[in-house]
């Protein structure tokens, strides 16, 4: 997990928005636990089959990636090029 990949989704909103990644439009909610310490973010692809998901946990020993049964490269992907609407 690099540090631009840490700062892109850091820079997505809390709450749900929408975003284009892709070629293709996504619902993209980020949810933030334990004073920010656990993220969690999903995007669903609005008239499309995609579908991302992950966690993001900030233990004393450093940041912790857990895509939800999909690639951490595809996740990876999306947080860091996804462009949020605003």
């Amino acid at each position: 997990m690099t540090p631009a990949f840490l700062a892109a989704l850091e820079a997505i909103p809390a709450g749900t928005s929408r975003g284009h990644y892709d070629g293709a439009v996504y619902a993209v909610s980020k949810t933030q636990f334990a004073q920010g310490k656990s993220i969690k973010l999903v995007a669903e692809e609005l008239g499309g089959r995609d579908y991302i998901s992950l966690n993001v946990y900030h233990p004393a020993s450093g940041p912790l990636l857990k895509p939800c049964e999909m690639p951490a490269v595809k996740v990876i992907a999306f947080a860091t090029e996804v462009q949020i609407a605003g």
